[in-house]
């Protein structure tokens, strides 16, 4: 199953069953089938919702992403890229509107600015954080949280797609 990534920047992921390990008292409840072999009365769901910000998204993002392309080569993040990738953060960050499409469209190489902002992605939530905190350094304005990063991040690798 695919992860999906909603228009709010919501993922839906896939989720594993847990595993039910029989034991002596499930033989013999209620729920033990005809061989005596406990049987799941209640389905646990197959899916989960991530909101930017919650534990799992970030990793989550990166593989959702990588599902657009799965040929991709790996991410490589280069200085022009780490610039660019700034650059598109800051200005949707700082758009009145939040224009994702506009501040793509601005953008001198907006293939290696993807590639930096996956590179970002891949490095989990305190590469995220570190990212925020470098784009406030280098754009000025105080740092974005690493929700608000990664669902912008989330929206411009959606909008280059």
């Amino acid at each position: 199953m695919d992860i999906v990534r909603n228009a709010d920047g919501t993922l839906v992921v896939p989720v594993q069953p847990q595993r039910h390990h029989d034991t002596d008292d499930d033989a013999e409840g209620p729920s033990a089938g005809a061989d005596g072999d406990a049987t799941q009365t209640k389905a646990a769901p197959t899916t989960r919702v991530l909101h930017p910000g919650e534990g799992g998204y970030d990793e989550a993002l990166a593989e959702w992403d990588l599902q657009q392309n799965p040929d991709r080569a790996p991410v490589v993040s280069t200085a022009t890229g780490r610039q660019e990738a700034m650059t598109v953060v800051h200005a949707v960050a700082t758009s009145p509107d939040h224009a994702v499409a506009p501040a793509v469209a601005a953008l001198d190489d907006p293939e290696a600015g993807g590639e930096a902002l996956r590179h970002v992605l891949v490095g989990g939530v305190h590469s995220v954080e570190a990212f925020a905190a470098e784009v406030a350094e280098a754009k000025g304005g105080d740092p974005l949280s690493a929700h608000q990063a990664t669902k912008i991040i989330g929206e411009v690798l959606a909008e280059l797609d």
